[in-house]
């Protein structure tokens, strides 16, 4: 048996058990309201019986009101009904010498009687009774006179413990979050000091980034009942049923205190209040208000500790934020590439490593990933690994669920010509070259020309570590990175040959050359002032529109775009010119291999080979012709290449 049922034993075969009377019980009433015979007796006719006593077949029979039994000479029971009025009979049974005698109606049990009549009512009461409790059982999970009841889960140790031990990478908001866990082990150590713990404890971040978990963290280590519920769980389509379920989930906690209660997406039922027409912001108000009450009313509620997490904190109303309600607000970030490693090294624990995973080097490579994206690469890892028939998780699969992840699987099944291939092997050249000879430039991790999603090739590039802010001489090697592609289609194929393969990286240029000029002041020119306003979320989702300009500033922000984009171009064209012959040697070398790691770029372009086990003697030869066709417009969907900062 399930150690979560209840004591009541399973409630189906209870239900079939209760069915199972009614429907006995019905079959006892059909029986003893039916007609009365005897099983053992023939059924005869009042005609046959009379021609029997005038055989003499009969021996003797029981005379009654409404009915004759007897017993023939064969002894062979029978059983007729007399016809009223017949009073030949006893005169036919005394001339056949029939021995005859009267029987009396039977009289019922006084309490028999009483118990036959009730039974139907008793039935009737029973299934109505039976329907009710079905009706009203588990609450608001699902009942129909029930639906004010709490739909908060009681969550044990049962369940999964989570202690601080199984969250990684958000050592700030684990911090904040430690006090609480020491009020609930030892209330009395602050209550000396006349110190109270905060009421409640808002988490804010993005999705996936661990607030539920820090939660369930904070309930792990205190040892103490974790109540669970979601903000939606309280809005009905009837108006105060929210409000009774705000109540019902706070006795709920009180019988249970000291315990914590987590509210998930508390911004369903927080809103501002005072927004929208029609019943159902009525019902989300009137739900509202009674939160507020109960968190910060005229009763105490000592012990409840109300943990809420949400995306958007702006949309929450200002009296559920106020001190003695949710006093703080833990901001739970996306993880740095420190707070990154650790996340992966826990996660890391449940799959058998090879020797050669590095965790830094995969923290690296995922810039913005949140916990719960990189618990997906760990898994996806593993599954590659599985389908690949290997017994330890390599760095390989690790890499190739990082590029599943972040661009798309594979498209080995794409079929392209050779000189679409040449082509995406000289735009992702012209990219890593000029990455390589740019010293502000973040160093290449990896170069392809295997389809990925929408992108034919890339040249991915990894920073040291995560950067909160870029410089100007980083970012100008971002653009000139990012022109290096279109650059060398220019060189190689010819002006009129190129390809629109460079799409996504133009719009790149563009829009990073525009936040240069209209949002951080590095226009010589236009001068440190902002020329366009960032409409941004809470956690930066938006986008950006312009100030009220002039025309000739509008004029003159748009030269300065123009003269930023055509500069990188230039540099793009001075650095693939003067290095030809690696553009020619790296280009080979994509084509031979499809994928090369940054170290072998470095080192072809330093000794002119690599030393791989699948490669060929002798150094890699240079192209010294290719071919004329180039692929059509539109088939390069987004680039052969993004050079974004963390090598899109």
């Amino acid at each position: 048996m399930n150690d979560d049922q209840p004591p009541g034993g399973n409630p189906w075969i209870k239900s079939l058990m209760v069915w199972g009377g009614i429907f006995l019980a019905l079959l006892l009433v059909v029986s003893m309201f039916g007609p009365k015979t005897d099983a053992a007796a023939s059924q005869m006719r009042y005609s046959d019986f009379r021609a029997k006593v005038a055989e003499g077949s009969v021996s003797e029979v029981q005379i009654a009101p409404d009915r004759i039994t007897g017993t023939l000479k064969n002894n062979t029971p029978f059983s007729t009904i007399p016809i009223a009025g017949d009073s030949g009979l006893t005169k036919l049974l005394d001339e056949n010498g029939v021995k005859y005698a009267g029987r009396a109606e039977e009289q019922p049990n006084l309490l028999l009687y009483i118990l036959v009549q009730a039974l139907p009512f008793l039935l009737i009461l029973g299934v109505a009774f039976f329907a009710m409790r079905q009706v009203q059982k588990g609450g608001g999970a699902g009942g129909a006179m029930g639906f004010g009841k709490s739909k908060a889960k009681l969550l044990t140790e049962k369940q999964g413990r989570v202690t601080f031990q199984d969250v990684a990478g958000i050592d700030e908001a684990r911090e904040e979050l430690e006090e609480i866990v020491e009020f609930l082990r030892d209330p009395n150590r602050f209550a000396k000091l006349g110190g109270q713990i905060p009421k409640g404890a808002l988490l804010v971040g993005s999705p996936g980034t661990g607030k539920t978990l820090l939660a369930r963290a904070i309930a792990g280590e205190a040892g103490v009942p974790f109540f669970t519920i979601s903000g939606s769980d309280f809005v009905e389509m009837f108006v105060g049923v929210g409000a009774s379920r705000v109540r019902d989930m706070f006795e709920q906690a009180k019988k249970n205190a000291p315990c914590i209660v987590f509210i998930d997406e508390i911004d369903a039922v927080g809103r501002h209040r005072g927004h929208g027409l029609g019943n159902s912001n009525d019902e989300r108000e009137q739900t509202l208000n009674q939160l507020l009450v109960e968190m910060d009313g005229f009763e105490a509620n000592e012990g409840i500790i109300i943990i809420a997490a949400t995306n958007r904190p702006d949309v929450l109303d200002p009296a559920l934020l106020r001190p003695g309600r949710f006093d703080r607000q833990v901001v739970v970030p996306i993880p740095d590439i420190e707070g990154r490693e650790k996340i992966l090294a826990v996660h890391m624990k449940k799959v058998p490593l090879a020797p050669d995973v590095n965790p830094r080097t995969i923290a690296r490579g995922t810039p913005g990933f949140s916990g719960a994206d990189l618990a997906n690469l760990v898994n996806e890892a593993a599954l590659l690994a599985a389908r690949r028939n290997k017994r330890l998780v390599a760095m390989q699969e690790f890499e190739d669920a990082k590029d599943k992840v972040m661009m798309g699987a594979e498209r080995r099944s794409m079929v392209m010509t050779d000189d679409e291939k040449k082509m995406t092997a000289y735009h992702e050249a012209g990219h890593a070259i000029v990455s390589v000879f740019e010293p502000a430039s973040d160093p290449i991790h990896k170069a392809t020309i295997i389809p990925r999603g929408r992108a034919l090739g890339m040249v991915m590039r990894l920073p040291e570590r995560d950067s909160y802010s870029y410089h100007r001489d980083k970012m100008h090697a971002n653009l000139s990175v990012s022109m290096g592609g279109r650059v060398a289609e220019e060189l190689i194929f010819g002006h009129d040959k190129v390809s629109s393969g460079a799409s996504s990286d133009i719009q790149y240029a563009t829009s990073l050359a525009r936040n240069m000029v209209t949002q951080w002041g590095m226009s010589d020119k236009l001068g440190p002032l902002q020329y366009e306003q960032t409409q941004e979320g809470y956690l930066g989702y938006g986008g950006s529109q312009r100030t009220m300009n002039s025309d000739e500033t509008n004029k003159a922000i748009d030269a300065e775009i123009r003269a930023l984009v055509e500069g990188a171009h230039a540099r793009a064209s001075e650095v693939l010119k003067g290095n030809e012959d690696k553009l020619h040697l790296l280009a080979q070398a994509l084509l031979e291999y499809e994928t090369l790691s940054g170290d072998e770029i470095k080192q072809l372009l330093d000794a002119g080979k690599i030393d791989r086990p699948d490669a060929p003697t002798g150094p890699v030869r240079p192209v010294t012709t290719v071919g004329s066709a180039i692929p059509k417009a539109g088939r390069r969907f987004g680039g052969a290449g993004e050079a974004a900062p963390q090598g899109a």
